[in-house]
């Protein structure tokens, strides 16, 4: 177990942090400016959905060119790491968001908790993109790591080779 959680929280995990930071600035930062500065918020949850979908388009194009060539290092050409990583950042998307979205607006309509003088469902929207966020973030360091990314072992990669 000490030895899974060292290789866990490696130097990969200290660069995806980095990495992570910078596309949070540009994929949220363009999130809440479309929810809070479009039309987008006159649609309530369909907004946020719309918001949320753009901000990780843009941060997911930024995060897979800083993750592949800076924090994984991977070599592999062609469109796999591709596919592989915007099914990850798609699954979850999904997953942060399905569970943020509806989980906010519980607690904010059912308690009637608002910030900033907006009301409950602004509140509850802004808050499920940062809740959303930090979902996404654990689920993604760990679909890149171990899946769009994953470390090709030496035997398989041998193996590999030996059979072109």
């Amino acid at each position: 177990m000490i030895n899974f959680l060292k290789k866990f929280f490696d130097i990969k995990f200290w660069k995806f942090i980095l990495v992570g930071i910078i596309n949070t600035l540009v994929g949220n930062g363009l999130q809440f400016l479309l929810y809070n500065l479009t039309p987008l918020n006159t649609l309530g949850d369909s907004g946020v959905f719309i918001a949320s979908a753009i901000g990780y388009v843009i941060g997911s194009i930024v995060s897979y060119l800083l993750n592949k060539h800076f924090t994984f290092k991977n070599t592999e050409k062609g469109w796999k790491p591709i596919f592989r990583f915007a099914l990850n950042i798609a699954v979850c998307w999904l997953i942060a968001y399905v569970i943020a979205v509806p989980l906010t607006g519980i607690i904010c309509n059912a308690s009637g908790f608002s910030l900033f003088g907006w009301g409950v469902t602004t509140t509850a929207a802004n808050l499920s993109m940062i809740v959303g966020s930090c979902l996404f973030v654990a689920c993604n360091y760990i679909g890149q790591r171990f899946f769009a990314f994953k470390e090709k072992d030496v035997e398989t990669e041998e193996t590999e080779e030996s059979k072109k």
